[in-house]
């Protein structure tokens, strides 16, 4: 009998060709944008992060000038240091509760509506949520003070101390993007089998147990990219404090993203702020690095 190769039977050949046109012409849109409105900007603040640009002179070349004055301006450490604290907070408490609730709804029920429920927080725009909370939280008319006030304690000037504020717009934010995290490590949690519980109960083992040696383990790797994509999030916090504080009190809520725009389009010092954006970016890169090599995120233990 003889045998005919792959190679010689031109109806595949046609038909590997024609996959390879229809590829590149699925893929083709996401990659001129891609280059478009993703690298080619990049690469520019980049270069224009060398500059001294005001959109009124064209740029000029000035070295490293922009990032000797970031590691010498205290704004810019605040800046930092502001924006670490607000990460904090944001994705200790946010991926707590969001383990807690994606654990319950996977233990306990898997109703479309509860999750519909959850989920809602998050179809709220960062803009509404943060004019919601800027009111709800008003130090006279907002009626969490008026709570606090009706109990005889003193009103809480929530986004308008420097002790509070940071912590409030966490907390703000971890309401809003709970519900969207919890679904996705619920999600991760529908990968475990329910075969491996079910000889864990048998082997004695308790919800506490199983929670620890079972669940954690098996769902690290989801943990993982949720926290990468969280942090990389939390970084880039933007529109609720501009819209609740606009950065203060004196500088106490002003975030690396707020002190770029700041830079760029209230001063129109595009070269110092392009710096910025680019140590915003090394930062990203290395926490991202960090935490997924830290992590072993490209690793599962569910065999």
């Amino acid at each position: 009998m003889t045998t005919v190769s792959l190679q010689e039977k031109p109806g595949i050949k046609r038909r590997s060709t024609g996959d390879l046109k229809l590829a590149v012409v699925m893929i083709a849109p996401a990659l001129i944008g891609f280059l478009l409105f993703m690298l080619w900007p990049t690469l520019h603040g980049i270069w224009l992060s060398f500059t001294d640009f005001n959109l009124l002179t064209p740029a000029k070349f000035v070295g490293l000038a922009n990032y000797a004055r970031m590691f010498a301006d205290p704004v810019f450490w605040n800046a930092a240091a502001v924006t670490l604290e607000y990460v904090v907070i944001n994705i200790g408490v946010q991926t707590i509760l969001a383990l807690l609730i994606a654990v319950l709804m996977h233990r306990l029920t898997k109703s479309t509506f509860v999750r519909s429920v959850v989920l809602a927080p998050y179809l709220v725009s960062n803009v509404v949520a943060a004019l919601l909370f800027m009111w709800i939280l008003d130090t006279q008319l907002g009626i969490a003070n008026q709570m606090i006030a009706a109990i005889g304690l003193d009103r809480i000037p929530f986004l308008a101390q420097e002790s509070t504020v940071i912590p409030t717009i966490a907390l703000i934010n971890v309401w809003r993007h709970m519900g969207y995290t919890a679904l996705l490590i619920f999600a991760g949690l529908q990968t475990i089998p329910d075969s491996v519980y079910e000889a864990a109960r048998v082997d004695g083992a308790n919800e506490w147990q199983m929670f620890w040696r079972i669940t954690i383990p098996l769902l690290r790797p989801i943990l993982a990219l949720v926290l990468i994509m969280t942090i990389i999030g939390s970084f880039q916090v933007f529109d609720t404090v501009a819209i609740t504080t606009n950065g203060g009190p004196v500088n106490s809520s002003r975030v690396l993203q707020l002190y770029i725009y700041d830079m760029a389009f209230g001063r129109f010092q595009f070269g110092y702020a392009s710096a910025l954006s680019v140590a915003l970016l090394v930062i990203l890169l290395i926490v991202t690095f960090l935490q997924y090599r830290l992590s072993r995120a490209g690793e599962t233990d569910l065999n």
